[in-house]
């Protein structure tokens, strides 16, 4: 059993910037039924940790943040889906993750494998999993399909550009720095087109795409939202899918349904990782297949920060600001 009586947390004070973000010491959480107690190793940091905490997504104040990481079960409550003290496991929907404690139910633990890295745990839930609902079943990608990903050194950005890959896609991304155009190249990127050299993004972005795609894209997944979100529908060839799954430049605004016919009968969607999780079952096949691919060498999970959870304000900072590629990390 855990005989720590009080750990550290992150807590959200009220809607706002980083600087509302605070270390408080927590009481240690007890597992109910059903529930493990695991000692955090890492905690993923991502968009949607910024949302609930500048008020965009709206929590209770005040509020430890996080729902993603990897640790060491060190106690369950009854009923814990067969796993016991020292099982290492990884999750991506436990609230209050920002901590050196978490409560995960036991339904939702992913078991780690041998020879897999806690961090590198960590870092797959939450944009692993995305990426692989996107590639295979949002849209499951189809060898010759041409294909545009935003954030291409982001971290479902560079997963999802190597899945797309090895299902025998043509791959063009967006970054916004030339360090980040190698790292997506580095992942298998066909085209990389440099946002930042454009001077007007709806436009001649959509062109770039095209040319390079031979009239559009089957498909484009966009992360960033409200600066990317025009460009996105002009580069989608005739029935083509636009896959809007983030908004880290601000949320897109009231959407006219017309513009999908004048765009060649297009589709749009706005998934949610929880929908392609919703039962265990699919839940451990999509984390089976993504930890599979990492021990095999077929998946490249590149962690680009870590911070100690006493500086995520700063973490936050780097992630708002696009200063970060991969994965970002708070450790304990």
């Amino acid at each position: 059993m855990n005989d720590q009586t009080t750990t550290h947390a992150i807590v959200a004070t009220r809607a706002g910037g980083p600087e509302v973000l605070e270390l408080r010491e927590i009481p240690v959480p007890s597992p109910g039924d059903g529930e493990l107690l695991v000692e955090v190793a890492a905690a993923g940091v991502n968009f949607i940790d910024t949302y609930r905490r500048s008020g965009v997504y709206r929590i209770d104040y005040p509020s430890v943040l996080g729902t993603e990481g990897a640790g060491v079960v060190v106690a369950t409550g009854s009923d814990a889906g067969g796993f016991t003290a020292g099982d290492r496991v990884a999750w991506s929907d436990a609230p209050r993750s920002y901590a050196g404690h978490v409560i995960v139910r036991a339904e939702r633990a992913l078991p780690v494998p041998p020879g897999i890295d806690l961090q590198v745990a960590a870092a797959l839930p939450l944009q692993g999993m995305t990426a692989h609902y996107l590639a295979t079943s949002t849209y499951p990608i189809a060898a010759g399909d041409q294909v545009l990903i935003h954030a291409g050194a982001g971290g479902v950005g560079l997963l999802l550009t190597q899945l797309a890959v090895a299902r025998g896609a043509t791959v063009i991304t967006t970054v916004s720095t030339e360090a980040k155009a190698d790292l997506s190249r580095g992942a298998g990127a066909h085209h990389v087109i440099n946002y930042r050299e454009l001077t007007d993004l709806t436009t001649e972005l959509p062109a770039l795409v095209r040319e390079l795609a031979g009239g559009g894209v089957h498909v484009a997944y966009d992360s960033v939202g409200k600066d990317t979100f025009d460009a996105s529908l002009a580069s989608l060839r005739r029935r083509g899918m636009l896959v809007l799954f983030g908004g880290s430049s601000g949320q897109v605004p009231p959407f006219d349904i017309q513009r999908l016919n004048a765009a060649g009968s297009a589709f749009l969607t706005r998934p949610t990782l929880g929908d392609y999780v919703a039962t265990r079952a699919e839940l451990l096949s999509r984390a089976e297949e993504l930890f599979a691919a990492v021990r095999t060498g077929q998946l490249n999970v590149r962690i680009g920060a870590t911070f100690p959870l006493t500086e995520a304000a700063a973490a936050h900072t780097a992630l708002e600001g696009r200063r970060t590629t991969g994965k970002v990390l708070l450790l304990p």
